[in-house]
């Protein structure tokens, strides 16, 4: 289990061990061992944040069924030339080395979209899908990995990164399976969040005449917060194709089953969408999971 990344540019560099004081600190500041307690509450913070997002990577494939797991996080170093961009540094079930400690801009491929548009995404199958750019087909293919999910890291208005869940097949992602991927985001997302907190409170006591500086922790993208379910009734055809499209299915799977035309589809799930104030398929079947809409007979006018 190593740190990696998405995209056809390497990062510059990969993080250094440890890092030099610059805070201009007197001769003789310092304990013995060379660390004050602002290096301490770094240090420790960066060993947290990499074995949490580490484990990330390694429960989606462990407990979610994913045969690679992938995580991007933001690097402050990046910030001037990518201000949204995120790198992958850690991963789980790779067999080449294409995807690791690659650069990813926001708003490129499928994790680059998740960072953009702050909100889960997948596709059955990366190579043939048309909702994103393809910078990245070589290492994908060189994976063999075919259905991708992504979910950010979302935490107090701000992206600490993304999770990436792929399988090495031509899949749909069903609700359990991003509902799974989803919860373990989230934990991930607090226990990072909280080591940040920590880690910028004052260690051993502020200088004089000062705050103590805080620890060189990745910047968070601000995001809107995710939309509430709405409370509008859905209709019987609306919440009957919300249903379906839960599980996974496409829309014209959806029409065959339902004997509808997928235009009809696609129209019932935009009404769906609004209601719910979802921004797209994956967040509405979320939204209706989390607000009690697939129970049986649940949220129908």
């Amino acid at each position: 289990m190593t740190r990696a990344a998405d995209t056809p540019t390497r990062a510059a560099g990969t993080r250094a061990a440890g890092r030099r004081d610059t805070g201009g600190r007197a001769a003789g500041s310092r304990p013995a061992d060379g660390l004050d307690g602002d290096d301490l509450a770094r240090r420790a913070a960066d060993l947290v944040r990499d074995a949490v997002l580490g484990d990330l990577a390694r429960r989606v494939v462990a407990d979610c069924g994913a045969d690679v797991g992938l995580v991007g996080v933001p690097e402050p170093g990046r910030r001037a030339r990518d201000p949204e961009g995120m790198v992958l540094r850690h991963w789980a079930g790779t067999r080449a080395d294409l995807l690791h400690d690659l650069a990813v801009p926001a708003g490129t491929g499928l994790g680059g979209r998740a960072l953009a548009e702050r909100a889960p995404t997948w596709v059955p199958d990366y190579r043939a899908a048309t909702t994103i750019s393809h910078h990245y087909d070589a290492a994908v293919t060189a994976e063999d990995l075919y259905a991708m999910l992504t979910v950010p890291l979302l935490h107090g208005g701000a992206v600490h990164g993304v999770v990436y869940a792929s399988l090495r097949a031509v899949v749909p992602f069903g609700d359990v399976r991003i509902a799974a991927v989803t919860r373990l985001a989230a934990a991930a997302t607090r226990a990072l969040a909280g080591a940040a907190a920590w880690s910028g409170a004052p260690a051993g006591g502020a200088p004089a005449g000062g705050r103590s500086p805080k620890a060189e922790v990745p910047v968070p993208v601000p995001v809107p917060p995710v939309p509430p379910a709405r409370s509008a009734a859905l209709t019987r055809r609306e919440h009957e194709v919300l249903r379906w499209a839960a599980t996974g299915r496409t829309n014209p799977e959806i029409a065959a089953q339902l004997g509808l035309t997928c235009n009809t589809v696609t129209g019932y799930l935009k009404n769906a969408m609004h209601k719910l104030g979802a921004r797209n398929r994956t967040e509405l079947a979320l939204l209706a999971r989390e607000s009690g809409l697939l129970a049986p007979g649940a949220g129908v006018s």
